[in-house]
């Protein structure tokens, strides 16, 4: 299974443009004709998922599909995993080759790219009444306002963390480990004061993404979902607390430049005092950076209102030529019994309804691996998907992260630097349209 941040889903450059071109053939968007169907559960459908397909999964996936058969006689399942490596690429060749699997595990960014051209079947459409199966923000977050408001996804999995701190650096750089930050004022305040006192280590280690946008109270789109706006006064008041936190040395031009991976080798190494994790990230500390997890402090993710979250749905293919079977799969993969079990062996969180009262989310038994549990799941009742599935995580990310370095660098205004990010981010919207 792929990292957290690194499951968003992405379509690359040049395979997007020619799937986005045969999308003028499909009919320019939106969801296409499916094919006919008698809508009879039978026939045979392929189910492909991202990097599952190992020790850890494939024993689960294949009892799942052996008990859906067979209460399904006439129904054959082929399941199909693709490595994380490449795998949107695979999926925008698939795509615009006319071969994309029936049923396919993707993102809402992904999922977006391939409901814009045509690909997806719009399951508000065909199955109406499975929303009430689903958590609303999961529901909501497959569902595209720049689409005219189809869903095109039922909703997996779910996946969100606590923030993890170094309590002997904290200690070190005269801050207090019982007095952890929750909002971004906070954290900046702690920052700074670890500025001063410790020049050799940090608080913050990488640019903010659009999701600490978000995160930070700042509107990222218009409410069509035509528009992005993340360059207004809010967001240009997270920026400058950023460029404030360079200026005293407190982010390093390394920093400029950083991804998750680096923040998280910083981490591990114990010269960062901060880490946004995820649901693995305790399990990975404990195994890699024993001596960093036996000072380890866990807060809440920081955030000044709702925490963000990541989502991984299963799509239908418009075009299969057994819708019927697709769907009912698809939702039994990912109803309730279903969605707990998997929750249980991956370390994610359910997005079905009514899962996470489950005592599995809510009952503490002590350990550390649960405390985290319980307080993501805290978290993932009030937290929402801040990432909007029109934002590219590759060229809207790689934007943002340049015009905002420049900003600190100060080679331009805040402003200027998001005006530009912004301007690049509606271009490449209404160009892929």
């Amino acid at each position: 299974m792929a990292s957290t941040a690194g499951r968003r889903s992405v379509v690359a450059g040049t395979v997007l443009g020619s799937l986005l071109l045969s999308s003028c053939v499909i009919g320019g968007g939106g969801e296409s004709a499916p094919k006919a169907s008698d809508g009879k559960v039978s026939g045979s459908i392929t189910f492909q998922t991202w990097n599952l397909k190992n020790e850890k999964f494939t024993s689960y996936f294949n009892t799942l599909i052996a008990s859906f058969e067979k209460a399904h006689p006439g129904t054959d399942i082929e399941w199909v995993d693709q490595p994380a490596e490449g795998y949107q690429d695979k999926l925008s060749a698939d795509a615009a080759a006319g071969s994309l699997p029936d049923v396919v595990d993707m993102g809402p960014e992904a999922a977006y790219t391939l409901a814009r051209a045509g690909v997806l079947l719009d399951l508000g459409k065909a199955d109406p009444g499975a929303e009430e199966k689903y958590l609303a923000k999961a529901w909501q977050a497959m569902t595209f306002d720049g689409l005219g408001g189809g869903t095109y996804g039922y909703p997996w999995y779910l996946n969100t963390g606590p923030s993890f701190f170094n309590k002997e650096l904290l200690k070190k750089c005269a801050l207090d480990p019982a007095e952890l930050p929750t909002t971004y004022d906070e954290l900046f305040d702690q920052a700074e004061t670890m500025a001063d006192n410790c020049p050799d280590v940090a608080m913050i280690a990488r640019m903010p993404a659009i999701e600490t946008f978000g995160e930070y109270g700042v509107p990222l789109m218009d409410k069509a979902g035509e528009k992005f706006t993340y360059n207004d006064a809010k967001g240009v008041e997270l920026v400058e607390r950023f460029r404030a936190l360079y200026a005293k040395k407190g982010l390093t031009e390394e920093a400029l430049n950083n991804l998750q991976t680096k923040e998280v080798e910083e981490f591990k190494a114990g010269r960062l005092a901060y880490l946004p994790g995820s649901s693995y990230t305790l399990t990975d500390l404990k195994d890699t950076a024993p001596d960093v997890y036996k000072n380890l402090a866990i807060g809440a993710r920081i955030s000044n209102g709702s925490p963000n979250m990541y989502i991984e749905s299963l799509v239908v293919n418009a075009q299969s030529e057994h819708p019927a079977l697709a769907r009912e799969f698809a939702k039994y993969v990912t109803n309730s019994a279903n969605q707990l079990a998997f929750a249980e062996k991956a370390s994610v969180f359910p997005s079905s309804a009514g899962t996470l009262d489950d005592p599995y989310f809510t009952k503490d038994d002590g350990d550390p691996a649960t405390q985290v549990r319980i307080e993501s799941t805290a978290q993932v009742k009030k937290a929402v998907v801040w990432w909007p599935p029109a934002f590219s995580g590759s060229a809207d990310s790689e934007t943002l992260r340049e015009q905002i370095a420049q900003a600190l660098l100060g080679k331009k205004s805040v402003k200027a630097a998001l005006d530009a990010s912004v301007k690049y981010s509606d271009e490449r919207l209404e160009t892929n349209g």
